[in-house]
């Protein structure tokens, strides 16, 4: 998964080609919130398809996998 974003969003790409883009907010001291309810579409090509909330739940999964203590903190709300 690749992770990229600025202030106020994120993008998450993973690995079988799909990616989703979600708003959040850059924190004091390097901790990022991803606000969970605009995860809802994938990114093009695949923009006709909805998020499932497994698929979110699973996305959160694999971000808190792949980041630690060297990378910005990402919460979920």
């Amino acid at each position: 998964m690749k992770i990229t974003g600025s202030s106020s969003h994120v993008k998450f790409d993973l690995e079988n080609g799909y990616a989703v883009k979600a708003d959040g907010e850059m924190l004091v001291g390097g901790q990022f919130v991803v606000f969970k309810d605009s995860m809802k579409n994938w990114e093009p090509p695949h923009e006709d398809e909805k998020l499932s909330e497994a698929e979110v739940q699973e996305i959160i999964q694999q971000v808190k996998q792949n980041t630690n203590e060297n990378t910005v903190q990402i919460s979920f709300e």
